[in-house]
Protein backbone atom coordinates (compact mmCIF):
# COMPACT_ATOMS: atom_id res chain seq x y z
CA UNK A 1 0.00 0.00 0.00
CA UNK A 2 1.12 3.56 -0.61
CA UNK A 3 1.33 4.36 3.10
CA UNK A 4 4.00 1.67 3.53
CA UNK A 5 6.08 3.34 0.86
CA UNK A 6 5.73 6.61 2.69
CA UNK A 7 7.47 5.14 5.73
CA UNK A 8 10.68 5.00 3.72
CA UNK A 9 10.71 8.78 3.27
CA UNK A 10 13.66 10.91 4.35
CA UNK A 11 15.13 10.64 7.85
CA UNK A 12 17.05 13.51 9.40
CA UNK A 13 19.77 12.73 11.97
CA UNK A 14 21.32 15.28 14.31
CA UNK A 15 25.14 15.38 14.21
CA UNK A 16 25.05 15.03 17.99
CA UNK A 17 23.60 11.53 17.61
CA UNK A 18 26.61 10.35 15.60
CA UNK A 19 28.92 11.63 18.33
CA UNK A 20 27.23 9.55 21.02
CA UNK A 21 27.57 5.78 20.56
CA UNK A 22 24.86 5.02 23.07
CA UNK A 23 22.40 7.32 21.30
CA UNK A 24 23.35 5.85 17.93
CA UNK A 25 22.56 2.41 19.35
CA UNK A 26 19.17 3.33 20.76
CA UNK A 27 18.08 5.52 17.83
CA UNK A 28 16.96 2.59 15.62
CA UNK A 29 14.74 1.28 18.43
CA UNK A 30 13.08 4.68 18.75
CA UNK A 31 12.58 4.92 15.00
CA UNK A 32 11.06 1.43 14.92
CA UNK A 33 8.58 2.42 17.62
CA UNK A 34 7.40 5.48 15.68
CA UNK A 35 7.33 3.66 12.34
CA UNK A 36 5.25 0.83 13.81
CA UNK A 37 2.86 3.31 15.38
CA UNK A 38 2.47 5.18 12.07
CA UNK A 39 1.61 2.01 10.20
CA UNK A 40 -0.88 0.82 12.83
CA UNK A 41 -2.60 4.21 13.03
CA UNK A 42 -2.56 5.10 9.29
CA UNK A 43 -0.55 8.28 9.86
CA UNK A 44 0.90 10.07 6.79
CA UNK A 45 3.87 11.67 8.54
CA UNK A 46 5.57 12.29 11.84
CA UNK A 47 8.63 14.08 13.15
CA UNK A 48 10.10 13.37 16.58
CA UNK A 49 12.98 14.69 18.60
CA UNK A 50 15.00 13.85 21.69
CA UNK A 51 16.39 16.65 23.85
CA UNK A 52 19.09 15.89 26.39
CA UNK A 53 21.08 18.26 28.57
CA UNK A 54 20.05 21.30 26.55
CA UNK A 55 20.74 19.85 23.10
CA UNK A 56 18.73 18.27 20.31
CA UNK A 57 20.51 14.92 20.20
CA UNK A 58 18.16 13.13 17.81
CA UNK A 59 15.55 14.24 15.30
CA UNK A 60 13.84 12.13 12.62
CA UNK A 61 11.21 12.77 10.01
CA UNK A 62 9.16 9.82 8.74
CA UNK A 63 6.51 9.75 6.06
CA UNK A 64 5.05 12.67 4.19
CA UNK A 65 3.86 16.18 4.93
CA UNK A 66 1.60 16.22 1.87
CA UNK A 67 -0.03 13.08 0.47
CA UNK A 68 -0.46 13.91 -3.25
CA UNK A 69 3.11 15.15 -3.74
CA UNK A 70 4.80 12.80 -1.24
CA UNK A 71 6.72 15.77 0.10
CA UNK A 72 8.81 14.36 2.94
CA UNK A 73 8.60 15.42 6.57
CA UNK A 74 11.76 17.14 7.79
CA UNK A 75 12.92 18.83 10.95
CA UNK A 76 11.79 22.13 9.38
CA UNK A 77 8.25 21.00 8.51
CA UNK A 78 5.65 23.04 10.37
CA UNK A 79 2.94 21.22 12.33
CA UNK A 80 0.06 22.50 14.39
CA UNK A 81 0.56 21.19 17.91
CA UNK A 82 -2.95 21.87 19.24
CA UNK A 83 -3.21 21.66 23.03
CA UNK A 84 0.54 21.60 23.52
CA UNK A 85 0.00 25.35 22.99
CA UNK A 86 -1.46 25.54 26.50
CA UNK A 87 2.02 25.34 28.02
CA UNK A 88 2.92 28.69 26.45
CA UNK A 89 -0.28 30.23 27.80
CA UNK A 90 0.29 28.94 31.32
CA UNK A 91 3.88 30.17 31.45
CA UNK A 92 2.78 33.59 30.16
CA UNK A 93 0.30 33.82 33.03
CA UNK A 94 3.05 32.94 35.52
CA UNK A 95 5.36 35.54 33.98
CA UNK A 96 2.70 38.24 34.32
CA UNK A 97 2.19 37.12 37.93
CA UNK A 98 5.93 37.52 38.54
CA UNK A 99 5.71 41.05 37.19
CA UNK A 100 2.95 41.92 39.65
CA UNK A 101 0.35 42.36 36.93
CA UNK A 102 -2.06 39.67 38.10
CA UNK A 103 -2.73 37.27 40.95
CA UNK A 104 -3.51 33.60 40.48
CA UNK A 105 -5.87 33.73 43.45
CA UNK A 106 -7.81 36.72 42.11
CA UNK A 107 -11.24 36.30 40.53
CA UNK A 108 -10.81 35.96 36.77
CA UNK A 109 -13.47 38.63 36.32
CA UNK A 110 -10.97 41.20 37.62
CA UNK A 111 -9.12 40.79 34.32
CA UNK A 112 -12.01 39.84 32.03
CA UNK A 113 -14.99 42.07 32.93
CA UNK A 114 -17.42 40.00 30.85
CA UNK A 115 -17.15 37.24 33.50
CA UNK A 116 -18.72 39.34 36.27
CA UNK A 117 -22.11 37.73 35.91
CA UNK A 118 -20.80 34.16 35.69
CA UNK A 119 -21.92 32.08 38.68
CA UNK A 120 -22.67 28.48 39.37
CA UNK A 121 -26.35 28.54 40.46
CA UNK A 122 -25.88 28.06 44.21
CA UNK A 123 -25.29 30.84 46.71
CA UNK A 124 -22.22 29.12 48.22
CA UNK A 125 -20.29 28.61 44.96
CA UNK A 126 -17.04 30.60 44.75
CA UNK A 127 -16.10 32.83 41.85
CA UNK A 128 -13.73 31.49 39.20
CA UNK A 129 -10.09 32.33 39.91
CA UNK A 130 -7.18 32.57 37.50
CA UNK A 131 -5.75 29.44 39.14
CA UNK A 132 -9.02 27.60 38.42
CA UNK A 133 -8.56 28.34 34.74
CA UNK A 134 -4.94 27.12 34.82
CA UNK A 135 -5.88 23.84 36.51
CA UNK A 136 -9.17 23.20 34.64
CA UNK A 137 -11.16 23.48 37.86
CA UNK A 138 -13.38 26.42 36.88
CA UNK A 139 -16.47 24.22 36.64
CA UNK A 140 -16.78 24.18 32.84
CA UNK A 141 -17.76 21.09 30.89
CA UNK A 142 -15.07 19.09 29.04
CA UNK A 143 -15.17 20.58 25.55
CA UNK A 144 -12.62 18.96 23.25
CA UNK A 145 -14.97 18.29 20.31
CA UNK A 146 -16.50 21.77 20.51
CA UNK A 147 -13.40 23.70 21.57
CA UNK A 148 -11.25 22.58 18.66
CA UNK A 149 -13.74 24.05 16.20
CA UNK A 150 -13.72 27.43 17.95
CA UNK A 151 -10.15 28.09 16.83
CA UNK A 152 -11.11 30.62 14.09
CA UNK A 153 -13.47 32.63 16.36
CA UNK A 154 -12.52 36.30 16.19
CA UNK A 155 -12.08 38.48 19.25
CA UNK A 156 -15.34 40.39 18.81
CA UNK A 157 -17.34 37.17 18.55
CA UNK A 158 -15.53 35.81 21.60
CA UNK A 159 -16.42 38.94 23.56
CA UNK A 160 -20.06 38.52 22.55
CA UNK A 161 -19.95 34.87 23.67
CA UNK A 162 -18.53 35.83 27.05
CA UNK A 163 -21.14 38.53 27.52
CA UNK A 164 -23.89 35.91 27.20
CA UNK A 165 -22.31 33.62 29.80
CA UNK A 166 -22.04 29.84 29.80
CA UNK A 167 -23.63 27.01 31.81
CA UNK A 168 -21.55 25.23 34.45
CA UNK A 169 -20.96 21.50 34.81
CA UNK A 170 -20.19 21.88 38.53
CA UNK A 171 -19.16 24.51 41.02
CA UNK A 172 -15.61 25.90 40.68
CA UNK A 173 -12.99 24.04 42.67
CA UNK A 174 -14.86 20.73 42.87
CA UNK A 175 -12.83 18.67 40.41
CA UNK A 176 -10.69 18.87 37.31
CA UNK A 177 -12.52 18.83 33.96
CA UNK A 178 -10.48 19.72 30.88
CA UNK A 179 -11.61 23.00 29.31
CA UNK A 180 -10.41 24.63 26.13
CA UNK A 181 -12.72 27.53 26.96
CA UNK A 182 -10.79 28.04 30.19
CA UNK A 183 -7.51 28.42 28.34
CA UNK A 184 -9.08 30.72 25.77
CA UNK A 185 -10.06 32.89 28.76
CA UNK A 186 -6.45 32.81 29.95
CA UNK A 187 -5.47 34.09 26.51
CA UNK A 188 -7.89 36.98 26.95
CA UNK A 189 -6.34 37.66 30.37
CA UNK A 190 -2.87 37.79 28.78
CA UNK A 191 -4.19 40.29 26.23
CA UNK A 192 -5.94 42.51 28.77
CA UNK A 193 -3.19 42.48 31.37
CA UNK A 194 -0.20 42.85 29.05
CA UNK A 195 -1.85 45.39 26.75
CA UNK A 196 -0.75 43.36 23.72
CA UNK A 197 -2.64 40.80 21.63
CA UNK A 198 -2.11 37.33 23.05
CA UNK A 199 -0.27 36.00 19.99
CA UNK A 200 2.07 39.01 19.87
CA UNK A 201 2.83 38.68 23.57
CA UNK A 202 3.68 34.98 23.33
CA UNK A 203 5.89 35.47 20.28
CA UNK A 204 7.65 38.50 21.71
CA UNK A 205 8.23 37.32 25.27
CA UNK A 206 8.67 33.56 24.93
CA UNK A 207 9.22 32.35 21.38
CA UNK A 208 11.53 34.96 19.90
CA UNK A 209 13.90 35.13 22.91
CA UNK A 210 14.33 31.36 22.58
CA UNK A 211 15.16 31.59 18.88
CA UNK A 212 11.90 30.00 17.72
CA UNK A 213 11.86 31.82 14.40
CA UNK A 214 9.55 29.42 12.56
CA UNK A 215 6.92 29.25 15.30
CA UNK A 216 3.70 31.24 15.34
CA UNK A 217 -0.06 31.11 15.03
CA UNK A 218 -1.06 32.24 11.53
CA UNK A 219 -0.94 29.09 9.41
CA UNK A 220 -2.02 30.98 6.30
CA UNK A 221 1.13 33.09 6.53
CA UNK A 222 3.25 29.93 6.21
CA UNK A 223 4.26 28.96 2.66
CA UNK A 224 2.32 25.83 1.67
CA UNK A 225 5.51 23.94 0.91
CA UNK A 226 6.73 24.33 4.51
CA UNK A 227 3.65 22.97 6.26
CA UNK A 228 2.52 19.47 7.15
CA UNK A 229 -1.01 19.35 5.80
CA UNK A 230 -3.60 17.75 8.05
CA UNK A 231 -5.49 14.56 7.17
CA UNK A 232 -8.00 12.15 8.61
CA UNK A 233 -8.18 8.45 7.72
CA UNK A 234 -11.57 7.69 6.22
CA UNK A 235 -12.81 4.75 4.14
CA UNK A 236 -9.29 3.44 3.65
CA UNK A 237 -7.82 6.70 2.41
CA UNK A 238 -6.41 9.97 3.69
CA UNK A 239 -8.86 12.85 3.43
CA UNK A 240 -7.61 16.41 3.70
CA UNK A 241 -8.86 18.32 6.74
CA UNK A 242 -9.76 21.96 6.05
CA UNK A 243 -7.34 24.46 7.56
CA UNK A 244 -8.69 26.68 10.30
CA UNK A 245 -7.50 30.23 10.82
CA UNK A 246 -6.08 31.24 14.16
CA UNK A 247 -8.34 33.32 16.37
CA UNK A 248 -9.49 33.95 19.92
CA UNK A 249 -9.00 30.31 20.92
CA UNK A 250 -5.34 30.36 19.88
CA UNK A 251 -4.32 30.28 23.54
CA UNK A 252 -5.70 26.77 23.88
CA UNK A 253 -4.37 25.24 20.67
CA UNK A 254 -3.15 27.59 17.95
CA UNK A 255 0.63 27.15 17.85
CA UNK A 256 2.33 25.98 14.66
CA UNK A 257 5.98 24.99 14.99
CA UNK A 258 8.81 22.83 13.70
CA UNK A 259 10.98 20.23 15.39
CA UNK A 260 13.98 22.49 14.84
CA UNK A 261 12.19 25.23 16.81
CA UNK A 262 10.30 23.25 19.41
CA UNK A 263 13.37 21.56 20.87
CA UNK A 264 14.52 25.00 22.04
CA UNK A 265 11.34 25.34 24.10
CA UNK A 266 11.85 21.86 25.58
CA UNK A 267 15.49 22.60 26.40
CA UNK A 268 14.54 25.87 28.09
CA UNK A 269 11.93 24.19 30.27
CA UNK A 270 14.25 21.36 31.28
CA UNK A 271 17.00 23.85 32.12
CA UNK A 272 14.96 24.96 35.15
CA UNK A 273 15.91 21.75 36.98
CA UNK A 274 17.55 21.45 39.42
CA UNK A 275 17.33 24.53 41.63
CA UNK A 276 20.78 26.12 41.73
CA UNK A 277 22.85 29.27 41.89
CA UNK A 278 24.14 30.98 38.78
CA UNK A 279 22.81 33.20 35.99
CA UNK A 280 19.08 33.07 35.33
CA UNK A 281 18.90 34.57 31.86
CA UNK A 282 15.80 32.94 30.38
CA UNK A 283 12.62 34.79 29.43
CA UNK A 284 11.05 33.40 32.61
CA UNK A 285 12.80 32.65 35.90
CA UNK A 286 13.87 29.05 36.58
CA UNK A 287 11.90 28.93 39.81
CA UNK A 288 8.78 30.04 37.95
CA UNK A 289 9.26 27.40 35.25
CA UNK A 290 9.42 24.72 37.94
CA UNK A 291 5.93 25.74 39.02
CA UNK A 292 4.50 24.10 35.90
CA UNK A 293 4.46 20.78 37.80
CA UNK A 294 2.37 22.17 40.69
CA UNK A 295 -1.18 20.89 40.30
CA UNK A 296 -4.45 21.36 42.12
CA UNK A 297 -4.29 17.84 43.61
CA UNK A 298 -7.34 16.48 41.80
CA UNK A 299 -5.48 13.26 41.11
CA UNK A 300 -6.74 10.38 39.00
CA UNK A 301 -5.29 6.89 38.72
CA UNK A 302 -5.40 4.74 35.61
CA UNK A 303 -3.77 1.73 34.01
CA UNK A 304 -0.72 2.45 31.90
CA UNK A 305 -1.33 1.26 28.35
CA UNK A 306 2.29 1.12 27.14
CA UNK A 307 5.65 -0.43 28.04
CA UNK A 308 4.10 -3.85 28.61
CA UNK A 309 4.40 -4.03 32.40
CA UNK A 310 1.05 -3.40 34.16
CA UNK A 311 1.20 -0.19 36.13
CA UNK A 312 -1.33 1.90 38.03
CA UNK A 313 -0.35 5.49 37.27
CA UNK A 314 -1.44 8.59 39.20
CA UNK A 315 -1.90 11.76 37.13
CA UNK A 316 -2.70 15.34 38.07
CA UNK A 317 -3.12 18.41 35.88
CA UNK A 318 -0.77 21.23 36.79
CA UNK A 319 -0.20 24.50 34.93
CA UNK A 320 -0.50 23.62 31.25
CA UNK A 321 0.97 20.15 31.87
CA UNK A 322 -0.07 16.74 33.15
CA UNK A 323 2.22 15.35 35.83
CA UNK A 324 2.50 11.57 35.86
CA UNK A 325 4.23 9.36 38.41
CA UNK A 326 5.13 6.35 36.30
CA UNK A 327 6.35 3.13 37.91
CA UNK A 328 9.12 2.75 35.31
CA UNK A 329 10.06 6.29 34.34
CA UNK A 330 9.32 8.18 37.55
CA UNK A 331 8.01 11.72 37.20
CA UNK A 332 6.90 12.48 33.64
CA UNK A 333 5.66 15.97 32.75
CA UNK A 334 3.58 15.67 29.62
CA UNK A 335 0.93 17.15 27.36
CA UNK A 336 -0.70 15.94 24.20
CA UNK A 337 -2.31 17.80 21.36
CA UNK A 338 -5.29 16.70 19.31
CA UNK A 339 -6.75 18.72 16.48
CA UNK A 340 -8.49 18.22 13.13
CA UNK A 341 -5.60 17.03 10.98
CA UNK A 342 -2.97 16.81 13.72
CA UNK A 343 -1.82 14.95 16.83
CA UNK A 344 1.21 15.62 19.02
CA UNK A 345 2.89 14.80 22.31
CA UNK A 346 5.70 16.06 24.52
CA UNK A 347 7.08 14.16 27.50
CA UNK A 348 9.71 15.55 29.86
CA UNK A 349 11.81 13.82 32.51
CA UNK A 350 12.80 16.99 34.40
CA UNK A 351 14.86 15.10 36.97
CA UNK A 352 16.97 13.64 34.15
CA UNK A 353 17.13 16.64 31.81
CA UNK A 354 15.60 14.61 28.96
CA UNK A 355 12.55 15.21 26.79
CA UNK A 356 10.86 13.56 23.80
CA UNK A 357 8.36 15.25 21.48
CA UNK A 358 6.55 14.23 18.32
CA UNK A 359 4.18 15.84 15.80
CA UNK A 360 1.91 13.97 13.38
CA UNK A 361 -0.48 15.06 10.65
CA UNK A 362 -3.50 12.86 11.23
CA UNK A 363 -6.59 13.91 13.18
CA UNK A 364 -6.20 13.21 16.90
CA UNK A 365 -3.32 10.78 16.29
CA UNK A 366 -1.33 11.56 19.40
CA UNK A 367 1.95 9.58 19.38
CA UNK A 368 2.13 9.12 23.15
CA UNK A 369 2.85 5.37 23.00
CA UNK A 370 6.04 5.59 20.90
CA UNK A 371 7.15 8.66 22.83
CA UNK A 372 6.92 6.74 26.10
CA UNK A 373 8.69 3.79 24.50
CA UNK A 374 11.44 6.19 23.45
CA UNK A 375 11.85 7.44 27.02
CA UNK A 376 11.98 3.87 28.30
CA UNK A 377 14.64 2.99 25.69
CA UNK A 378 16.70 6.03 26.69
CA UNK A 379 16.42 5.12 30.36
CA UNK A 380 17.37 1.49 29.68
CA UNK A 381 20.41 2.62 27.67
CA UNK A 382 21.63 4.78 30.53
CA UNK A 383 20.88 7.99 28.62
CA UNK A 384 18.26 9.35 31.00
CA UNK A 385 19.49 8.76 34.55
CA UNK A 386 17.94 10.75 37.36
CA UNK A 387 20.40 13.45 38.35
CA UNK A 388 22.18 12.68 41.58
CA UNK A 389 21.35 14.92 44.53
CA UNK A 390 24.57 16.57 45.78
CA UNK A 391 25.81 15.82 49.28
CA UNK A 392 25.18 18.90 51.37
CA UNK A 393 27.68 19.98 54.06
CA UNK A 394 25.13 19.06 56.72
CA UNK A 395 24.57 15.59 55.29
CA UNK A 396 28.32 15.05 55.08
CA UNK A 397 28.59 15.86 58.81
CA UNK A 398 25.66 13.56 59.59
CA UNK A 399 27.34 10.70 57.71
CA UNK A 400 30.62 11.36 59.49
CA UNK A 401 28.75 11.14 62.79
CA UNK A 402 27.28 7.78 61.75
CA UNK A 403 30.78 6.43 61.13
CA UNK A 404 31.90 7.62 64.59
CA UNK A 405 28.91 5.89 66.19
CA UNK A 406 29.64 2.62 64.37
CA UNK A 407 33.33 2.67 65.26
CA UNK A 408 32.64 3.44 68.93
CA UNK A 409 29.56 1.24 69.13
CA UNK A 410 27.81 4.05 70.95
CA UNK A 411 24.98 6.18 69.49
CA UNK A 412 25.59 8.81 72.17
CA UNK A 413 28.73 9.82 70.25
CA UNK A 414 26.47 11.52 67.66
CA UNK A 415 24.44 14.73 68.09
CA UNK A 416 21.07 13.04 68.56
CA UNK A 417 17.68 14.72 68.50
CA UNK A 418 15.57 14.17 71.63
CA UNK A 419 13.28 11.69 69.91
CA UNK A 420 16.01 9.08 69.36
CA UNK A 421 16.39 7.88 72.95
CA UNK A 422 12.62 8.10 73.46
CA UNK A 423 11.91 6.00 70.38
CA UNK A 424 14.38 3.31 71.51
CA UNK A 425 16.65 3.61 74.55
CA UNK A 426 20.36 3.97 73.91
CA UNK A 427 21.32 0.82 75.79
CA UNK A 428 19.23 -1.28 73.40
CA UNK A 429 20.71 0.57 70.44
CA UNK A 430 24.24 -0.19 71.71
CA UNK A 431 23.37 -3.84 72.00
CA UNK A 432 22.00 -4.00 68.47
CA UNK A 433 25.10 -2.32 67.04
CA UNK A 434 27.36 -4.75 68.93
CA UNK A 435 25.42 -7.76 67.64
CA UNK A 436 25.52 -6.51 64.06
CA UNK A 437 29.27 -5.79 64.26
CA UNK A 438 29.86 -9.32 65.51
CA UNK A 439 28.00 -10.68 62.48
CA UNK A 440 29.52 -8.58 59.68
CA UNK A 441 33.05 -8.02 60.98
CA UNK A 442 35.23 -5.06 60.13
CA UNK A 443 33.68 -2.55 57.68
CA UNK A 444 35.73 -0.34 55.41
CA UNK A 445 33.09 2.42 55.49
CA UNK A 446 34.50 3.73 52.20
CA UNK A 447 31.26 3.96 50.28
CA UNK A 448 29.72 7.45 49.96
CA UNK A 449 26.39 8.45 51.40
CA UNK A 450 23.59 8.53 48.82
CA UNK A 451 21.45 11.63 49.35
CA UNK A 452 17.67 11.55 49.38
CA UNK A 453 17.69 15.28 50.04
CA UNK A 454 20.02 17.83 51.61
CA UNK A 455 19.03 16.42 55.03
CA UNK A 456 18.69 12.69 54.49
CA UNK A 457 20.74 9.90 52.99
CA UNK A 458 21.39 6.17 52.95
CA UNK A 459 24.62 4.21 52.86
CA UNK A 460 25.77 0.64 52.29
CA UNK A 461 29.06 -0.76 53.59
CA UNK A 462 30.87 -3.89 52.54
CA UNK A 463 32.33 -5.64 55.58
CA UNK A 464 34.50 -8.70 56.26
CA UNK A 465 31.64 -11.20 56.61
CA UNK A 466 28.56 -9.27 55.53
CA UNK A 467 27.07 -5.92 54.64
CA UNK A 468 25.53 -3.00 56.52
CA UNK A 469 22.70 -0.77 55.26
CA UNK A 470 22.25 2.50 57.11
CA UNK A 471 20.27 5.72 57.11
CA UNK A 472 20.72 9.18 58.55
CA UNK A 473 18.12 11.94 58.68
CA UNK A 474 18.68 15.33 60.21
CA UNK A 475 16.11 17.07 62.39
CA UNK A 476 14.79 20.48 61.29
CA UNK A 477 16.95 22.38 63.78
CA UNK A 478 19.67 25.01 63.18
CA UNK A 479 22.34 22.91 64.93
CA UNK A 480 23.11 19.45 63.57
CA UNK A 481 20.99 16.79 65.24
CA UNK A 482 19.97 13.39 63.95
CA UNK A 483 16.37 12.29 64.26
CA UNK A 484 17.13 8.99 62.49
CA UNK A 485 20.33 6.98 62.78
CA UNK A 486 19.97 3.33 61.84
CA UNK A 487 22.14 0.34 60.98
CA UNK A 488 20.84 -2.98 59.66
CA UNK A 489 22.13 -6.08 57.95
CA UNK A 490 22.43 -5.44 54.24
CA UNK A 491 21.89 -7.78 51.31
Amino acid sequence: MIRTAFLAAAAIASPAAAQAPAMATVAPRIEAAFASWMKARDVPGVVYGVVKDGKLVLVRGLGVAEVPTRRAVTADTRFRIASMSKAFTALAILKLRDEGKLSLDAPAERYVPELKGWRYPTTDAPRITVADLLHHTAGFVEDNPWGDRQQPLDEAAFTAMLAKGVPFAQAPGIRMEYSNLGYALLGRIVTNVSGRPYQAYIRGTLMQPLGMRSTGFDVFATPAGERALGYRWQDGAWVREPDMADGAFGAMGGVETTADDYWRWVAFLLSAWPARDGPDAGPVKRATVREIVEGANFMTVGDRATLGTPCRTPVTYAKGWSVVEDCTLGRVVSHGGGYPGYGSIVMLLPDAGVGVFAFANRTYAGPSAPAMQALAALRAAGLAPVRAVPVSPGLARAYAAAKVVWTAGDPARAPLAENVALDQDLARRRGEIAALKATVGVCAMAEPVVPVSAMEGSFAWSCATGKVAGRVQMAPTPALSLQVLSFAAGK
